[in-house]
């Protein structure tokens, strides 16, 4: 279990633990914030599992790849510390990782 910290958008902030062996994104689904959408399933074609990233876990992260990388050009509420859930397995987060979930676009 890795604990996160997530900020919804309505400005809430919780206390999570995420179970290994899954995305970021799935783990955010099961464990109920709904404002992640997630159409394509976690096969990186969207981008509605955009979150923010706190700037102090980012280059603890994996690296984002290029497809990511494209798919959040197209969006209004990108900043630098944006990153698709699905391309970040929960085995590879940081203990008390802070998140904000992106505006929707």
């Amino acid at each position: 279990m890795t604990q996160l910290l997530v900020t919804n958008r309505a400005g809430k902030e919780r206390a999570v633990d995420a179970e290994g062996g899954q995305s970021l994104m799935q783990a955010l689904r099961a464990l109920g914030f709904d404002d992640i959408l997630a159409i394509c399933g976690g096969v990186c074609a969207c981008a509605t599992c955009h979150v923010h990233v706190d700037p102090s876990y980012l280059d603890r992260l994996p690296p984002m790849g290029e497809d990511e990388a494209a798919l959040l050009e197209g969006s209004e509420h990108r900043t630098p510390q944006s990153r698709l859930s699905c391309q970040i397995p929960v085995d590879d987060i940081p203990p008390g990782l802070k998140i904000h979930i992106a505006p929707e676009d």
